[in-house]
């Protein structure tokens, strides 16, 4: 684990590389943000919890404290992000090392992890979080962001049909609010 702030340039390359190598094959714009050695795509993250082996980055996810909006209750959450396992070590459990994050999100003193994911994720979350307790999968949520970068030829917010994932740290799951959309804030 380590501040962002605390990585060099050969790291921020170094990921970009990664990145663009994970996300590149579910979509060329997936891969887009990360050209140009970028190793953030919306958000820098503020923590990272990098894995290597001997081929370099094998996975890496990110959390970035801010406040989001559930119905109308303001919260601040710890968002992770940026979650990838190199394409050739798939299928092999390295996604479990996700639970490595719970200390730092503890030591950020959070209420709640929360993190989005596509539908598609679904039954890999659920095996991976939800039968363990570590977190609980929510549907029928929307979530609405600003984009990264404004064109004056869409609109400037993006709003998705995605999963929400929930981490209980400091609050149990039952303190979530309820609502039906999610504002990134921030």
């Amino acid at each position: 684990c380590a501040w962002g702030n605390e990585l060099q340039l050969a790291d921020h390359i170094e990921l970009s590389d990664f990145f663009r190598n994970t996300y590149g094959p579910t979509g060329a714009c997936n891969a887009r943000p990360f050209e140009g050695n970028r190793s953030w795509a919306g958000a820098r993250p503020e923590v990272r919890a990098i894995g290597y082996d001997a081929h370099g980055v094998a996975a890496h996810i990110g959390i970035l404290r801010r406040f989001i909006k559930v119905g109308g209750v303001d919260l601040l959450v710890a968002e992770l992000g940026l979650y990838g396992v190199r394409p050739d070590l798939e299928g092999l459990g390295i996604s479990h090392s996700v639970r490595v994050m719970y200390p730092v999100l503890q030591e950020l003193g959070v209420p709640f992890g929360f993190g989005t994911v596509r539908p598609a994720l679904q039954k890999h979350l659920t095996r991976l979080l939800g039968r363990r307790g570590l977190a609980t999968v929510v549907s029928g949520v929307r979530v609405r962001s600003t984009v990264p970068d404004v064109n004056t030829e869409f609109p400037p917010v993006r709003v998705e049909d995605v999963l929400i994932v929930v981490f209980p740290i400091a609050r149990p799951m039952s303190d979530w609010p309820t609502g039906m959309t999610i504002d990134r804030n921030g």
